[in-house]
Protein backbone atom coordinates (compact mmCIF):
# COMPACT_ATOMS: atom_id res chain seq x y z
CA UNK A 1 0.00 0.00 0.00
CA UNK A 2 2.57 2.52 0.53
CA UNK A 3 5.31 1.25 -2.70
CA UNK A 4 6.97 3.71 -3.93
CA UNK A 5 5.31 5.33 -7.64
CA UNK A 6 7.49 6.24 -10.53
CA UNK A 7 5.51 9.29 -10.41
CA UNK A 8 6.34 11.22 -6.48
CA UNK A 9 6.79 14.47 -6.04
CA UNK A 10 10.50 14.98 -6.61
CA UNK A 11 10.45 12.91 -9.82
CA UNK A 12 7.65 15.43 -11.18
CA UNK A 13 9.53 18.71 -9.64
CA UNK A 14 12.85 17.55 -11.59
CA UNK A 15 10.93 16.63 -14.52
CA UNK A 16 9.39 20.54 -14.42
CA UNK A 17 12.83 22.17 -13.70
CA UNK A 18 14.15 20.57 -17.05
CA UNK A 19 11.53 21.69 -19.55
CA UNK A 20 12.18 23.67 -21.49
CA UNK A 21 15.58 21.86 -21.99
CA UNK A 22 18.10 24.65 -21.31
CA UNK A 23 21.74 24.90 -21.08
CA UNK A 24 24.29 24.88 -17.61
CA UNK A 25 23.79 28.39 -16.18
CA UNK A 26 20.74 28.74 -18.05
CA UNK A 27 19.24 25.80 -15.12
CA UNK A 28 19.03 28.49 -12.88
CA UNK A 29 16.37 30.55 -13.97
CA UNK A 30 12.69 29.44 -13.03
CA UNK A 31 11.24 27.44 -15.87
CA UNK A 32 8.44 29.88 -15.80
CA UNK A 33 10.42 33.03 -16.27
CA UNK A 34 12.76 31.26 -18.96
CA UNK A 35 9.89 30.97 -21.21
CA UNK A 36 8.90 34.67 -20.91
CA UNK A 37 12.46 36.01 -20.52
CA UNK A 38 11.77 39.37 -22.83
CA UNK A 39 9.55 40.24 -20.37
CA UNK A 40 11.37 39.18 -16.98
CA UNK A 41 14.29 40.80 -17.98
CA UNK A 42 12.86 44.26 -18.95
CA UNK A 43 10.48 43.66 -15.47
CA UNK A 44 13.53 43.32 -13.77
CA UNK A 45 16.00 46.14 -15.19
CA UNK A 46 12.68 48.37 -14.48
CA UNK A 47 12.86 47.21 -10.56
CA UNK A 48 16.61 47.62 -10.65
CA UNK A 49 16.28 51.36 -11.76
CA UNK A 50 13.05 51.76 -9.03
CA UNK A 51 15.35 50.25 -6.67
CA UNK A 52 18.85 52.55 -7.61
CA UNK A 53 16.11 55.62 -7.19
CA UNK A 54 15.06 54.77 -3.31
CA UNK A 55 18.98 54.27 -2.70
CA UNK A 56 19.67 57.25 -3.64
CA UNK A 57 16.86 59.29 -1.87
CA UNK A 58 17.72 57.17 1.29
CA UNK A 59 21.67 58.62 0.42
CA UNK A 60 20.15 62.06 0.21
CA UNK A 61 18.54 61.21 3.54
CA UNK A 62 22.23 60.18 5.11
CA UNK A 63 20.25 56.83 6.18
CA UNK A 64 23.02 54.88 4.61
CA UNK A 65 22.21 51.36 5.86
CA UNK A 66 19.37 51.11 3.93
CA UNK A 67 20.80 53.18 1.11
CA UNK A 68 23.12 50.43 0.60
CA UNK A 69 20.46 47.48 0.90
CA UNK A 70 18.70 49.37 -2.02
CA UNK A 71 21.62 49.92 -4.09
CA UNK A 72 22.72 46.13 -3.97
CA UNK A 73 19.18 45.10 -4.67
CA UNK A 74 19.47 47.74 -7.80
CA UNK A 75 22.57 45.96 -9.07
CA UNK A 76 21.73 42.87 -8.77
CA UNK A 77 18.38 43.14 -10.20
CA UNK A 78 20.09 45.22 -13.46
CA UNK A 79 22.51 42.43 -13.62
CA UNK A 80 20.00 39.72 -14.34
CA UNK A 81 17.68 41.82 -16.27
CA UNK A 82 21.11 42.12 -18.60
CA UNK A 83 21.44 38.47 -18.38
CA UNK A 84 18.24 37.90 -19.18
CA UNK A 85 17.90 40.03 -22.04
CA UNK A 86 21.37 38.94 -23.56
CA UNK A 87 20.44 35.07 -23.38
CA UNK A 88 17.12 36.71 -25.58
CA UNK A 89 19.35 38.16 -28.17
CA UNK A 90 22.20 35.00 -28.50
CA UNK A 91 18.69 32.96 -28.64
CA UNK A 92 17.50 35.05 -31.62
CA UNK A 93 20.86 35.96 -33.48
CA UNK A 94 21.07 31.52 -33.85
CA UNK A 95 17.40 31.39 -35.30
Amino acid sequence: MNAPHDSTAAKRLRRWWFTPPRPGLHRLINPWEYRHLPFFGTARIAGGSVAAAAGIVCLSYGVHGWAAFFLVLAALNLAGGYWYLTITRSASART
